[in-house]
């Protein structure tokens, strides 16, 4: 007589969940630990400084003189702006930004008025308009003579 045996069946595939859990934990310790913690930005409220509009004028000049002596030395209030070897009024053009933001402030019309030496090229002339424009300053004037 023949012995029959039987098929046992072929054994699956069986996940072991217990390492699966323990490899979850470590990468979460892993993750916590190199992280940085921050803080989150708090909002601050405040007001950065501008310009503040005048309600009644000041006595300020509401026009600047710009000589220009004979050796090409830009002077404006007895105070000497850039050098004549300069290629471009930086220092100058700063300052009259500085003057029409203030006449703005004050409610006047920023002037300014180029009085030249007779021996000054035209050239210099033309520099210290470029840096009326870099300022925006459109009213420029000129003074004729000994004034």
């Amino acid at each position: 007589m023949a012995v029959r045996l039987k098929k046992q069946p072929a054994p699956g595939v069986v996940f072991q969940i217990a390492p699966m859990i323990d490899v979850v934990f470590l990468m979460l310790i892993y993750f916590i630990m190199t992280s940085t913690l921050e803080k989150q930005e708090a909002d601050i409220a405040f007001q950065l400084p501008g310009v503040a509009e005048q309600s009644e004028p000041l006595d300020l000049p509401d026009e600047q003189i710009i000589e220009i002596t004979a050796d090409h030395q830009v002077i404006v209030n007895e105070f000497a702006y850039d050098t004549p070897a300069a290629p471009q009024l930086v220092e100058l053009a700063a300052m009259l930004s500085r003057f029409k933001q203030s006449s703005e402030a004050n409610q006047v019309e920023a002037i300014v008025t180029i009085a030249p030496d007779e021996a000054v090229r035209h050239q210099m002339i033309v520099r210290v308009m470029d840096a009326c424009s870099l300022a925006g300053i459109a009213n420029v004037n000129f003074a004729l003579g000994d004034e």
